[in-house]
This record gives C-alpha cells, sequence and structure tokens, in this order.
C-alpha cells in the first residue's frame, strides 16, 4: 500500500472515531482583529518548513483555515478561491491555506483541485487551536442533511464513508473542525477576522481586498 493510501486510511479512522463522538462543547473563540498573529512553523504541502511569518512579511497575507479534505465545502472553497485568486493577488495578498492532511495528502489535494496557493499542514490542530478555532455543533456541519443523520451514530457514519469512498473523496479527519480566515498586515497584527458560522458560509472576498487596500 502507498504511503498516501497509509495516511488516508488513518484519516478515515480518526474521522470515523470524532465523528461518533460529536463536537462536545468545545467551540471557536477566534483571535480578534488587532491580535497579534501567533507565529507558528508548519510543512507545506512539499514537506519543506514554512514559518507562518513568511507569508505576511512584504504585505498582507491570508490565512484560510479549511475543512478536511474529503468535505464538499472544501471543494466549493477552491472553487471561489480560484475565480477570486488574481483580485487577491492585485490587492497585494499573499493566500495561504491552512489544513489538517500531512504534505503527502495536502500535495494530492492541492493538485487534484488546481489550487494555485501554497497549502501548509497542521494535523496535530496546533495552528487552529492557536487562532482560535475548534469545533462546530452539530447543527453547523448537518443543517441541510437529514434529520436522522443528527445523532451522528457510528452506522451512518460508515455509509457516509462508503458513499464518498465511491466517488474517490474519503471523508478524513476532524469533520467538527470549524473554519475561519484571517488577514494579518505586515506588521504581524490581524486586520480581518472571518469565522464561518456554518461550514459554507464563505466569505465575500472584497472584505479582504478592501481591507488590504486600506491598511
Amino acid at each position: 500500500m502507498a504511503s498516501t493510501e497509509r495516511l488516508v486510511e488513518d484519516a478515515e479512522k480518526e474521522w470515523l472515531e470524532k465523528w461518533v463522538a460529536g463536537p462536545g462543547d468545545d467551540r471557536s473563540k477566534p483571535l480578534d482583529r488587532g491580535a497579534s498573529a501567533p507565529e507558528l512553523e508548519l510543512l507545506d504541502y512539499t514537506g519543506t518548513p514554512r514559518r507562518l511569518s513568511s507569508f505576511w512579511s512584504d504585505g498582507p497575507a491570508l490565512l484560510m483555515f479549511w475543512r478536511h479534505f474529503g468535505c464538499g465545502c472544501g471543494l466549493d472553497r477552491a472553487s471561489r478561491l480560484s475565480e477570486e485568486y488574481e483580485d487577491y493577488l492585485a490587492a497585494g495578498i499573499n493566500p495561504v491555506i491552512i489544513g489538517q492532511g500531512e504534505p503527502e495528502r495536502a500535495a494530492e489535494y492541492r493538485e487534484k483541485y488546481n489550487i494555485s496557493c501554497p497549502i501548509l499542514c497542521d494535523p496535530d490542530y496546533a495552528a487552529y487551536a492557536a487562532y482560535g478555532l475548534a469545533n462546530f455543533g452539530v447543527e453547523q456541519v448537518l443543517y441541510d442533511a437529514p434529520e436522522e443523520t443528527w445523532c451522528h451514530s457510528k452506522d451512518i457514519g460508515l455509509e457516509f464513508q462508503e458513499a464518498r469512498r465511491a466517488i474517490e473523496r474519503p471523508l478524513v479527519d476532524n469533520p467538527w473542525m470549524s473554519t475561519g480566515e484571517f488577514l494579518v498586515g505586515p506588521s504581524g497584527t490581524i486586520r480581518v477576522t472571518y469565522a464561518y458560522q456554518y461550514c459554507s458560509d464563505y466569505p465575500d472576498a472584497r472584505v479582504f481586498t478592501t481591507a488590504a487596500k486600506i491598511l
């Protein structure tokens, strides 16, 4: 079995365990505008260590904390990012994704969905936690799902996983992890905090491009 396949298999097991356990009471308290952006070093999709500050050292950076790599919300965000990408660059913004997968899975995901910006890897959720991101509630993930799924039972989780494997988009990592996006200025100060209220609550790119132009 290839290395990436093993990683996916382990990540599927993690997804199922967390799905059954539920989100608990740990909810996001994202860092506010004006806070200092936490500095961490993460591996990127090539396995190269990258400091977060390197992305905002010469201009504002947009840190996009991603849903897990099997989530349709991530695919929709990737599509929007593709449409918005030139606008971000024109505003002087350096976009970067922070995802839950390891470099091997991040590289595969980036290539499969034609993502232009770097993907940094946070499989231990250290960056998510540092920026105040925790779990969505059941209602924020399953608001558009059938009521019988709200119990997040093991049987339902297994059914979901089987269906997603069939379309080559396995359910992996943490199904409850919330998403958020942060525009960080060159001084390392957070200029915009965008906390998703539910998993497909995508931001309007103009919120970031306008903020970047008036820094």
